[in-house]
């Protein structure tokens, strides 16, 4: 979801070819641009989404009523709290992305191309200093919105009331599935380079629907079935409203979690597609592992409130410290990451997201074993002082029972991670635990001819990077976006991997970031337009320039053509 910014002098857009050598591990191959469509499978897998949303929220509403005609008002309040609530905030969220992207939509082709002709076929954001990743790039790229004619504004004045309506009925979601489904289909129909127009907007509008609905699944879906399975041990029945809510929100909560991680690996062209194989195995991970999960909180909670605000509290404060201290690189402000954080120290508290790149391994056995016994602690308290309830009636049989529920579903939980990451992870078996060790390079290696640096085998070099002038750009470089210069007294290699040098460029002044983290044009929405203006206007793909990266021993000098 995030990561340590570090990236490689690869563009978005371009395969690397099978020449370029490699490192000493295996790595899989990397698919090409031309190999990304949308299929049957994507269609049905939107589809199967929109149902998992509508029995999700269906179900909360149904239960809300019934506990008022059953006049159980305070499970009434809280069940529709959280329901209201998170949904609100995500519809807001919504509304302010619809507002900013449509607010300055580029009005015509013709603008377009004017853009692409004034600025030379190459756009470059400020320097990397500012955090401001392709911020210049879309502010001198984008036009205003035009004048239009009447029908124009009335089409316009009917969109605006057309969202506002969406998004006051809390269907901005529906909408997004629906919209993508649309961009998908019309990428399905049309060939290029309309194709490649529909795939982006069609990925861009699936990020932002993962996002969505990611945060609405651990606002809504997770508190809510921690409150319904407290109820129900506490009421020592189970209403078939109540099982069907508690069962429609882990579904959610497993499948947002999974979808979440297929969107992301989707999006990159640097990275291998995950198989519907693999995601349904990742929601059987999740399904029992936050079943477990959550069942342990509702156990505790159903004896010692207070007790359980103040550890979720407590899980929550580690968690997020955890997480600031792991350098997570997502945001484009300091403020917009400390709030980024804060809402995966949430999602840390049911179940694990790696948020950086690293020793996934490490990582992952610190938090599964923390969890595992967390678990334990509280289903041990509950089973030893669950005397002491208000409503106590619970036989031993039935205690041992949930116990043994708890501890069987976390160990299918976490033989369903072990067949994940052993047989069906995309990068291949057990290459998802692993960590890769980046090796230093010797300077001289660069400027060999038989040799060329790995994509990703360097490291991120200071924040600000001084450019050199025009005047002072040695000649014949006019075709690289970025040059390294080589040290002083080498010999300039002639490079066997000449880029793609045809068509706009867009220069963005940080390293790509790795997954599991988006690229800066999938966060910032400037950058989206841009890549959307120039897709419309241009005959050939537009390539997504990130900054080259130095090796550990020496900061490299990057020259740029404008």
């Amino acid at each position: 979801m995030a990561a340590k910014s570090d990236g490689a002098p690869v563009s978005l857009r371009n395969a690397i070819p099978p020449e370029c050598p490699s490192r000493s591990d295996p790595r899989p191959p990397q698919r090409r641009p031309d190999d990304q469509r949308y299929t049957l499978s994507d269609c049905c897998w939107t589809l199967c989404a929109l149902l998992v949303f509508f029995a999700d929220g269906a179900s909360d509403l149904w239960l809300a009523a019934d506990y008022y005609l059953r006049k159980y008002y305070p499970q009434f309040v809280l069940t529709l709290v959280f329901v209201i609530v998170p949904s609100v905030v995500v519809q807001v969220l919504s509304f302010r992305w619809f507002a900013y992207d449509f607010s300055e939509t580029v009005e015509s082709g013709t603008a377009a191309a004017a853009v692409v002709a004034a600025s030379e076929r190459d756009i470059s954001t400020k320097d990397s200093g500012e955090r401001g990743a392709g911020r210049s790039a879309a502010a001198g790229v984008l036009p205003g919105p035009g004048t239009g004619g009447g029908a124009r504004g009335c089409c316009r004045v009917f969109v605006w009331l057309f969202q506002a309506l969406i998004h006051i009925f809390q269907l901005a979601q529906v909408w997004r599935y629906v919209h993508a489904l649309y961009l998908g289909v019309q990428s399905r129909w049309h060939g290029d380079p309309e194709r490649r127009h529909y795939y982006w907007r069609m990925m861009f509008e699936s990020a932002d629907i993962s996002m969505l609905r990611l945060l609405e699944s651990f606002l809504k879906s997770a508190p809510q079935l921690v409150l319904q399975l407290t109820i129900m041990i506490r009421a020592n029945q189970v209403l078939p409203l109540q099982g069907l809510s508690a069962s429609a929100s882990l579904i959610s909560l497993a499948w947002m979690i999974s979808s979440y991680q297929k969107v992301l690996r989707d999006s990159r062209d640097d990275k291998l597609p995950m198989t519907y194989n693999a995601v349904i195995v990742q929601i059987l991970w999740h399904l029992f592992t936050i079943g477990a999960r959550t069942l342990a909180f509702a156990l505790f909670a159903s004896v010692f409130q207070l007790y359980f605000g103040i550890f979720i509290v407590a899980h929550w404060c580690i968690m997020t410290f955890w997480i600031i201290q792991g350098e997570t690189d997502f945001c484009m402000s300091k403020w917009e990451e400390i709030i980024y954080n804060m809402m995966v120290g949430i999602v840390y508290i049911f179940c694990w997201f790696s948020v950086r790149e690293g020793r996934t391994c490490c990582r992952m056995l610190i938090y599964s074993l923390t969890v595992f016994v967390e678990n334990v602690a509280l289903t041990t308290f509950w089973y030893l002082y669950r005397s002491t309830g208000e409503r106590q009636s619970t036989l031993d049989f039935y205690a041992v029972m949930m116990v043994c529920v708890v501890a069987s579903s976390y160990a299918l939980g976490t033989f369903f991670m072990f067949v994940y990451y052993c047989l069906l992870h995309p990068d291949g078996a057990v290459s998802g635990w692993s960590y890769i060790v980046e090796k230093e390079v010797p300077v001289e290696a660069l400027a060999s001819p038989a040799s060329s640096l790995p994509p990703d085998l360097v490291s991120s070099p200071p924040r600000t990077l001084q450019r050199t002038k025009g005047s002072d750009r040695e000649p014949g470089i006019d075709g690289d976006v970025f040059k390294v210069r080589p040290p002083r007294g080498a010999q300039t290699p002639v490079p066997h991997l000449t880029p793609r040098t045809e068509g706009p460029v867009i220069r963005i002044d940080l390293p790509r970031k790795k997954y599991p983290a988006w690229d800066a044009h999938f966060i910032d929405r400037r950058l989206r337009k841009t890549i959307l203006v120039l897709e419309s206007a241009a005959p050939v793909t537009p390539r997504i320039q990130y900054r080259c990266l130095s090796t550990p021993k020496e900061v490299m000098e990057y020259e740029t053509t404008v």
